[in-house]
């Protein structure tokens, strides 16, 4: 930690001749023989991560904006400036960083301009700001004058040395048997001391485009943690949207350039917390036998979300917080952004996939609204024309029940909200109240018959016919906006519905209120399941092929080969496999031999963090110099045709009408796994399931859907991409 401030130290403010002028971005180091330069200052925040503290400086855009603030003396109010893209407040006088989408601990922020090494890590750490403009005091003495050895005693008895411009150091104290020492000694081990942000070699991003094109709502599966690494789903989010800006500027610099797209902002649901404060975790632990406890404890926390989504008093827990969670966080940001005139689309991993399917299908279109295509109807509307409720109930053979319908007030809008309890609290005997909930049913796009859906024996008819494609009966809640996409990460839709008897989906049923459905999985994923054989049940047919963000195929080692393949086995590669990928194996098997052999016994853990450094598909982001050399060397063969789509991607772009779910094209999409994941896919199937954050090739598809509903397409095409 840095020494505190010495107490009663006046400000530079209040030294006239000490007042340095408004630093310059970017100032050099100063030098005794060109005169004194002002220090360039740069904001940072106190981060604390697995029980360590770190400092992170803001981007430069974030520092400027917050130098320009604290420069116009607006600081002694309590200004709020936006930084992050908007994600985090920092309250100026309160030096404070605040999350404003999600709940985060306080940050402290900090105004930096000298730094001293650290014991532990040997990251540079920031000085208070009151100590910093002492030394900067000191410093500009020393440079004017040309008289250098000042020392610089902390109230915490630490001496720093400014021996010269290019040496300052600074000696921690020393424990003394000698209580009563009043001089402080320059022994210990001294510490680098650097002055100015541009000493420290800090990595400061540059910062995001301002203007955001999209909003996509991310809800997370079971549990609180989201991934390998035991991280939130506001850490995961992080890293998601961190590689969209960066396949933005790889895939859209043509449209960035031309200041057509700027970005899509990623914001985080989190129902988890909600659930578990119900007070169901404490009846839960009465319950809990106290054997194998960490294990039963696990279990509690994240694979009985799935049993507590099954519950209907859960159920509608959980879809009630994702919903209004979504609508809160949606009015939030229209509020913060009132020029944002772009969609929002919604994406859920594992269960919090499903979440959203449900409330999806239980959106309520305006009845009144014709969404039929120019080629072909999504039964999800009324005919052209208005039909009042009488009209309704006579072409229902139901006239007499009129008077029913005007006591309770009902008009044509109200018959579309109807549930069977509703019909039958208003005395509709059996027979009328399934003709009604038929016809509202057929409607809303969600017909169901013996022949497209058939639910199973012991569902009630309002499950069969008002949620066909639910299981439990909960009350849904509706969203104040239409999505546009909807992304399924390593989702378990297909097998849910399934066991809740679906066996198929109609062709012409789609979502709604959203047009476009994308359901992606790594091929290990032992959650996911496909959504097309459900509404193409007689045809044999692979999920479409997600193309490498590079443009190239990955090796597939793991085809056809034994479960304990030979070496020689593993390492032959297909026909069709890009030579590069070898590099990458080798890579991937490098990494694993020597986390091995550095522990033995924490082999398992320290392996699996190996490859979580760059998951699927992502390991190209931080790949070695021989392998990019590889690749370079692979770009430069004469035979090589970049362009020319591989053969197995050829065989996957063959047309099939795979109905009006994501508005005729194809729903499934499955992600190329590594080649070191070839091995054995048993071993890597959870990996295969919490791979998506920061896969390049997964983010690459949601922006290329995204912009393409804005007439905005990639620089160069992907092979194999429709």
């Amino acid at each position: 930690h840095p020494p505190p401030a010495r107490r009663g130290v006046m400000s530079t403010d209040e030294l006239p001749r000490a007042q340095p002028p408004p630093p310059a971005a970017g100032a050099a180091e100063p030098d005794a023989a060109h005169g004194y330069e002002a220090v360039a200052p740069h904001w940072f925040y106190r981060k604390a991560t697995d029980s360590r503290e770190r400092w992170v400086p803001f981007s430069a855009q974030d520092s400027e904006r917050l130098e320009e603030a604290h420069g116009s003396g607006r600081d002694k109010d309590d200004l709020v400036v936006p930084t992050s893209g908007g994600r985090y407040d920092v309250h100026l006088k309160k030096r404070q960083r605040v999350a404003v989408y999600w709940e985060e601990e306080v940050s402290e922020v900090r105004r930096c301009t000298w730094f001293y090494k650290g014991d532990k890590d040997n990251k540079y750490i920031p000085y208070s700001e009151t100590f910093s403009e002492e030394l900067e005091e000191a410093y500009m003495i020393a440079v004017t004058l040309d008289e250098w050895k000042q020392k610089l005693e902390s109230p915490s008895r630490e001496i720093i040395i400014l021996h010269n411009p290019k040496l300052m150091v600074h000696y921690h104290p020393v424990a003394s048997s000698d209580d009563w020492a009043s001089t402080p000694t320059e022994q210990g081990r001294p510490r680098t001391v650097k002055r100015g942000v541009e000493n420290i070699a800090a990595e400061i991003p540059s910062g995001e485009p301002l203007q955001i094109d999209h909003l996509v709502f991310v809800v997370h599966g079971i549990g609180p943690a989201c991934d390998i690494r035991f991280r939130s789903i506001v850490q995961c989010v992080n890293d998601f949207r961190n590689v969209s800006l960066s396949m933005l500027q790889a895939h859209f610099k043509k449209a960035q350039e031309q200041q057509q797209i700027g970005r899509v902002e990623f914001l985080p649901v989190n129902w988890h917390s909600s659930l578990h404060s119900t007070g169901v975790d404490v009846d839960l632990e009465r319950i809990t036998l106290p054997s194998i406890n960490r294990l039963r404890h696990f279990i509690n926390d994240t694979i009985l979300d799935v049993f507590f989504y099954n519950s209907p008093t859960y159920c509608q827990t959980i879809v009630d917080t994702v919903a209004s969670e979504m609508n809160r966080l949606y009015q939030l940001f229209l509020q913060r952004n009132p020029l944002f005139k772009g969609g929002v689309s919604i994406a859920g991993h594992s269960l919090g996939s499903l979440i959203l399917f449900d409330l999806l299908t239980n959106q309520k279109a305006d009845p009144e609204e014709d969404e039929h295509s120019e080629e072909g109807s999504r039964m999800t509307s009324s005919n052209r024309g208005i039909e009042d409720l009488k009209e309704i109930l006579k072409k229902l053979e139901l006239s007499e029940y009129c008077d029913a319908f005007e006591k309770e007030k009902m008009d044509r809008q109200a018959l579309f909200l109807c549930t069977e309890k509703n019909l039958k609290e208003m005395g509709i005997p059996l027979g009328p109240r399934m003709k009604i909930l038929h016809y509202i049913s057929s409607k809303t796009g969600m017909q169901v018959s013996t022949e497209l859906v058939a639910p199973a024996q012991g569902l009630s008819h309002e499950t069969r016919l008002n949620l066909p494609l639910s299981q439990v009966s909960a009350n849904y809640p509706q969203l104040n906006y239409k999505p546009t996409i909807f992304f399924a990460f390593g989702s378990p839709i297909g097998m849910f519905l399934t066991v809740r008897g679906v066996k198929r989906i109609d062709p012409n049923y789609s979502l709604p209120t959203c047009k476009g459905f994308f359901n992606i999985f790594h091929p290990f994923d032992p959650v996911a399941y496909r959504i097309e054989p459900m509404i193409v049940p007689d045809v044999e047919f692979e999920p479409m092929l997600l193309p490498h963000h590079k443009g190239r195929k990955r090796m597939h080692l793991g085809k056809g080969l034994p479960l304990s393949p030979s070496p020689g086995q593993l390492l032959r590669p297909q026909p069709d496999a890009d030579p590069s990928c070898l590099s990458e194996l080798k890579e991937g098997l490098t990494r694993m031999s020597v986390d091995l052999k550095n522990n033995l016994l924490g082999s398992l853990r320290v392996a699996w963090q190996s490859f979580t450094r760059a998951p699927l598909p992502a390991v190209e982001a931080a790949s070695t110099d021989a392998e990019a050399e590889a690749e370079d060397g692979v770009e430069k063969q004469p035979d090589t045709k970049p362009d020319e789509t591989p053969a197995a991607v050829k065989e996957e772009a063959v047309l099939i009408n795979v109905g009006r779910l994501n508005g005729g094209n194809r729903i499934d999409y499955v992600l190329q796994e590594k080649p070191i994941e070839s091995f054995n896919e048993y071993l890597f199937a959870l990996q295969g399931h919490l791979c998506y954050w920061e896969s390049e090739d997964t983010v690459l598809l949601v922006l290329k859907e995204i912009y393409q509903t804005q007439g905005i397409t990639l620089d160069q095409p992907l092979p194999g991409s429709h």
